[in-house]
């Protein structure tokens, strides 16, 4: 099933390419990172026991981690392997 998506995906580098604006890639960045701090907060209460600590912890983590993963999506789109 997932084969047959990929062959039947016939879409140009172009295309790939202009299909995600930087805006598309700014608003994944925020709701994935939303997911992933949350989880960095339980993880560092859980290991910490302090909630204080762990909002501290997650508040870096998720400025940090917005912005690297917003690049890492940039440089992604630029690169041609694996696309069609």
């Amino acid at each position: 099933m997932i084969l047959e998506q990929v062959i039947e995906s016939k879409t140009n580098f172009k295309e790939d390419k202009d299909s995600e604006k930087p805006i598309r890639s700014i608003v994944k960045s925020i709701s994935w990172r939303a997911v992933g701090t949350l989880d960095t907060i339980l993880i560092s209460w859980i290991v910490t026991g302090k909630i204080d600590t762990a909002l501290s912890i997650g508040a870096i983590e998720l400025i940090t981690k917005m912005i690297l993963y917003f690049f890492h999506e940039r440089v992604w789109n630029t690169i041609k392997w694996g696309k069609r």
